[in-house]
Order: structure tokens, then sequence, then C-alpha cells
């Protein structure tokens, strides 16, 4: 069997970004808007079609008017700061015993670093990252192309996310998949693969 994890929100706590959208002087939502106007600039960086650098030269084109122009730092890193959840990381490793587990995860490159940097990867027998694979969840196509680059049908393979949007578009695939809750979730749900 094929395991897939999420990153964010499942090995790592939900980060909040909070932070960072303050020194911009905006909500989360005004952050989107702005990196959806006209291309979608978020998206981009998270297929990896852009870099970081691009990322926020187009986003300072967009916020010229503001008094935070310009923004001269990668904001995405300086405030990351995700916390290693250590149940989840148990799960894993006892199912590595008799599967393969493997990392499908929407990410940006600042945050890859960080999650390199921090060895957050070294748990998967494998990672899958969007922006290394040009796919995004919750495209269906994210998960076709992890699936046959692992080999493995879409009823031989699990999937655990915390948005259910991803949960539900890996489901039309055929994976079996669950929206992550708990560690202990998925000791429950999972028993008899360990």
């Amino acid at each position: 069997m094929l395991f897939i994890f999420d990153m964010g929100g499942v090995v790592t706590t939900t980060f909040s970004m909070d932070s960072m959208y303050k020194s911009l002087k905006m909500d989360s939502k005004e952050f989107m808007e702005i990196c959806k106007t006209g291309n979608n600039i978020f998206s981009e960086y998270t297929k990896g079609t852009i870099g970081c650098a691009q990322f926020w030269a187009q986003f300072n084109e967009r916020i010229k008017d503001r008094d935070v122009y310009p923004v001269k730092h990668d904001l995405f890193r300086l405030y990351f700061h995700p916390v290693l959840n250590k149940g989840t990381v148990e799960v894993i490793e006892n199912l590595k015993k008799k599967h393969r587990v493997i990392c499908g995860t929407n990410t940006i490159q600042s945050h890859w670093e960080n999650h390199m940097e921090r060895g957050d990867y070294a748990f998967f027998d494998q990672t899958y990252a969007s922006n290394k694979i040009g796919e995004e969840k919750p495209d269906e196509s994210f998960f076709k192309v992890i699936l046959e680059a692992e080999g493995y049908k879409a009823d031989e393979a699990f999937f655990v996310d915390d948005r259910l949007e991803n949960v539900e578009a890996a489901r039309r695939v055929g994976i079996n998949a669950v929206q992550f809750e708990s560690a202990e979730q998925l000791k429950k749900e999972w028993k008899k693969y360990f």
C-alpha cells in the first residue's frame, strides 16, 4: 500500500501567517486578492512556475500605492515557523515498516527550503511537492502524477490532508482519503496496516 501525507497541518502544525499580514497592513483575504489580480502569482509560485524573487517583484508591482511598498525581504521565509507533530511522525515511522510512505504537499520555495533545513521531508520515502512537480492540490492531476510516478493504482493508496477540498479531490481520483484530525484518529483508522 501507498500512504500519502500532506505536510502542513498534518506532519507539522498549521502555522499562522498573521505576523506577515500584519507587517503588510492587510489580512489574508486582501493578500490573496492582490495575488490573484491578473495572473495568480501565488498559484504560480506554488506550482514553481515563478520563483521567490519573481513573486515578490510582481507583488510589489501590485502594491506600489501602499505605504508598505516595497517589500524588501522574503516574508514567507521570515515568518514561517512550523512545529513538528510528533504523533504523526510516529504513525509515519510505524507505517514505513511495511508500506511505502510519501509526502504529497502544496508548498512554495521559501517553505520547501525551511522544511529541508529542518529535515521534515526525511521521514518519507519520497516527497512530491507542488513547487517541484508543477501540480497543486486540489487539482486531480496532482494525485495522478504521484500515482504514475509511484506505480500504484488509486485503490492501493491512502491520502491524509487537513483540508477537506484536497481529501475530496483524492477521492474523486479513487484514492482512499481521510481528513486529518489527529494522529490518534489515523492510528484507529489504519490500525490493520501497522
